[in-house]
């Protein structure tokens, strides 16, 4: 150990700027050590092919990577289609909408004419009957009157004639009837 101080502080007086790196058989530095790990790695892999399945892996999931992207591009295709036909059933259903508040409207408007002529036809047909009514009535009042004016008339009459014919004037007059005939 005495060897080892001694040579460490012949280092310090030296300039201990010089590494010292251990070696393996006299040749091999760590480095060296780790170099070649790395090219035994790196023939080990190639000889089993690792890259060639490192490669066809990733050639596969680019592979189904562009799969998915196809089918998602189909899909949004399909979306497209059915956002544009249902935008054209909406715009459909409101063309439809408004044809059929149209027709509604000219319906309405129809009835309302319809309604107006049968409003009239009705209000013609019952001045008829109140006027028909009225007549009726007229007729019923002068054939009231003309029959009172008629019995009023035979009353007078017969009255008359009992006080002015006698038995003797009937005779008289029934044989001047005969006679005549």
């Amino acid at each position: 150990m005495a060897d080892l101080l001694l040579l460490a502080a012949a280092a310090a007086e030296h300039g201990a700027e010089h590494r010292v790196e251990p070696m393996t058989f006299g040749f091999m530095t760590p480095g060296m050590w780790v170099a070649l790990s790395m090219a035994v790695l790196i023939g080990i892999a190639l000889k089993i092919g690792v890259v060639g399945k490192l490669t066809s892996g990733l050639d596969g999931s680019i592979a189904e990577i562009r799969k998915q992207l196809d089918e998602a591009k189909a899909l949004r295709a399909d979306a497209e289609a059915l956002r544009k036909e249902y935008a054209d059933k909406i715009a459909g259903a409101e063309q439809e909408a408004a044809a059929m508040i149209g027709h509604a409207r000219h319906e309405a408007d129809a009835i309302i004419a319809k309604a107006e002529v049968d409003t009239t036809a009705l209000i013609a047909r019952r001045e008829k009957m109140a006027q028909d009514k009225i007549s009726a009535a007229e007729r019923g009042a002068i054939a009231e009157l003309q029959a009172r004016a008629a019995e009023a008339a035979t009353t007078a009459a017969r009255s008359l004639i009992a006080e002015r014919h006698t038995a003797a004037a009937d005779k008289a007059l029934v044989d001047a009837a005969i006679s005549g005939l």
